[in-house]
């Protein structure tokens, strides 16, 4: 293996660190734990660290999923068509963000519906407004999140402001009024848990034409589901056993209720 190119500078071992001999040039093996460096990691772009993991003869690195076609994925979404055609469902591409594979999120959807199955997306609305358009042109519904209009605590919190997300969501309004919108906000402990954080995503809503322009809003309540992806990456889970209260998020549903633009989803959660 390239050196320049393995995040921990040697070939991969399982069950210790590797170090080459610099008399001999071999690997002599150590039974201290591998350390993989993962800033590099997260750097690296798909095909890197796909000759990366396949040349790891130990697999302390392996690659989940498989590359796909367009063809490929619809086949297998049409082995279901006899239940979503019942329920009047289809295909839904979620993520990560299908919006950063502009190109072939596209055409995906144009297939499906080439193919007569309808579609839709969840989508954070991070991405070049293009990206986002030219998908729209091929979807029944799109699933927006929208986190908080505080962009300061949005950049705190996500990395990035949400001007991007907020003129994205805007312009997708007044490009498509017709179609219909979910925009759903996850309430998270310590960042949007407050009945006036909904009140001003709800309020912003309005201001774009609320039900007239087809959209409806759903909180989220907060859950643990991503924990064991964090486990299996090594990384601490930075939310720790926080938990949302109960009552709070009742509160927030009677007002998202009471705003006119609930979801149909939208139950009080009694757990």
């Amino acid at each position: 293996m390239d050196d320049a190119l393995s995040p921990i500078g040697s070939p991969c071992w399982a069950g210790g660190a590797v170090e080459r001999s610099e008399t001999e040039g071999a690997p002599t093996q150590h039974p201290s734990p591998i350390a993989l460096n993962r800033t590099v990691l997260d750097q690296l772009n798909l095909p890197d660290l796909t000759r990366f993991a396949k040349s790891c003869p130990s697999k302390a690195l392996t690659l989940e999923g498989r590359p796909m076609t367009v063809d490929e994925v619809l086949d297998v979404v049409e082995r279901d068509e006899v239940f979503f055609d019942r329920s009047g469902g289809g295909l839904t591409v979620s993520g990560g963000e299908p919006l950063s594979h502009r190109t072939f999120l596209t055409n995906l959807l144009a297939g499906a519906h080439a193919r007569g199955i309808t579609t839709a997306i969840e989508t954070c609305g991070y991405a070049p407004y293009p990206s986002l358009a030219s998908a729209a042109e091929h979807l029944d519904t799109i699933l927006f999140d929208i986190k908080s209009m505080d962009s300061a605590r949005h950049r705190e919190w996500t990395g990035f402001g949400n001007e991007r997300i907020l003129d994205n969501f805007s312009r997708l309004c007044a490009d498509h009024p017709e179609m219909p919108k979910l925009v759903r906000t996850p309430i998270i402990p310590g960042f949007n848990d407050s009945r006036e954080d909904v009140t001003a995503i709800i309020d912003f809503l309005h201001g774009l034409g609320g039900r007239d322009a087809n959209i409806t809003y759903q909180p989220l309540k907060y859950h643990r589901f991503g924990e064991g992806k964090y486990h299996a990456l090594g990384r601490d889970y930075p939310m720790g056993a926080v938990k949302l209260d109960d009552g709070l998020f009742n509160a927030i549903r009677d007002d998202v209720l009471a705003s006119g633009l609930a979801a149909d989803a939208l139950y009080r959660d009694d757990d």
